[in-house]
């Protein structure tokens, strides 16, 4: 027998130890460490694969805010639904649908449409309109339900910015749906206190025999009261109706009407003032007042916000006012509205 010596060598740390070790040949050595078998594969068993999941990148989340002394400005590009005089049935539920154009420097957020004046016909007293920025497009709609009865409506809007200012649509405050109830109304006619169609010649107008034009009493007596409401809460005493004066400005809002005209000066070169004296007024006029585009409380809001209009209306020392409407359907802006004031 003998005995055969075993160097082994350990490195401990950064010292290296060497020591002899006597074994036995006979003696089976233990293994230094343990092996394992791994069961076999299943047949057609595939590992997974963990494939790792693309990266997803966030789009930049952008704040829209307007700009320090931004300007807002609006244009009406076309009515998409409802042309001006379509024909409903009575009871019909309809959409009204505007395209504008953010023509300011002000992006339209929280921006909102609201109903102004004239037959509302269903429509909500507010609605949202889209963010919009700067020369963006923007569509804006109103589910509508037409009136019972037959005849023209017309319902009036304004477009409202997060302050609840008017944006002025062009050289206008407000845009408009009008509809024609039934068949037999002769398109022009307006939804109350309607007279019998006029030509322009009246006192002091300059407009076309082949012009026809609609009044409507209801809206002349409704301006007149506004007028009277805004003088009464300023202090002022009411202003009294002078016929005189309410025929020069019902014979310009017709001119104004036949002749696609907002202007102080009559498509015949006339003057507010020479159209009151041709009328027949022996007071001494004051001022001239006119609108475009919209119903009563629109033309109000536009002249109550404008001080030079504002200053008219509230003027101490008029005593009498006359107001005229016209309405036609081929005219640019629809409604055409004037009021002569004076006093004795």
């Amino acid at each position: 027998m003998f005995k055969k010596i075993i160097l082994l060598s350990a490195c401990l740390l950064a010292s290296c130890i060497s020591m002899a070790v006597e074994t036995d040949p006979a003696v089976t050595a233990e293994p230094g460490f343990v092996t394992s078998t791994l069961p076999p594969t299943k047949q057609s068993f595939v590992p997974v694969t963990l494939t790792p999941s693309p990266a997803v990148t966030l789009a930049p989340t952008i704040a829209i805010t307007a700009p320090p002394n931004c300007n807002d400005g609006a244009v009406l590009l076309r009515d998409v639904t409802i042309q001006d005089n379509t024909q409903v049935r009575a009871n019909e539920t309809f959409t009204k649908t505007w395209e504008f154009q953010n023509t300011g420097t002000c992006p339209w957020l929280n921006y909102s449409l609201i109903f102004a004046a004239g037959d509302q016909m269903g429509a909500p007293r507010s609605a949202p309109i889209p963010l919009t920025v700067t020369n963006e497009k923007v569509q804006v709609s109103v589910d509508l339900t037409a009136p019972a009865s037959n005849g023209m409506y017309t319902g009036y809007f304004t477009l409202h910015n997060s302050s609840d200012k008017i944006v002025p649509i062009g050289v206008e405050q407000t845009f408009w749906v009008k509809v024609v109830v039934g068949t037999s109304v002769t398109p022009g006619a307006t939804s109350a206190g309607t007279n019998p169609t006029q030509a322009a010649n009246t006192p002091g107008g300059g407009g076309g025999a082949n012009c026809s034009y609609s009044q409507n009493a209801g809206y002349v007596n409704q301006i007149a009261a506004l007028i009277n409401a805004e003088r009464a809460n300023a202090g002022l005493s009411a202003l009294t109706v002078n016929t005189e004066l309410a025929a020069a400005a019902q014979g310009h809002a017709a001119d104004m009407a036949c002749n696609n005209l907002i202007s102080h000066t009559g498509s015949n070169g006339s003057s507010a003032y020479s159209r009151v004296l041709a009328a027949g007024y022996s007071g001494s006029f004051s001022e001239e007042i006119i609108y475009g585009g919209g119903g009563p409380q629109a033309a109000l809001s536009w002249w109550m916000s404008d001080q030079i209009h504002r200053d008219a209306i509230l003027k101490p020392g008029t005593t009498e006012f006359g107001v005229g409407y016209a309405y036609y359907s081929n005219g640019a802006y629809g409604d055409y509205i004037a009021v002569d004031l004076g006093r004795r």
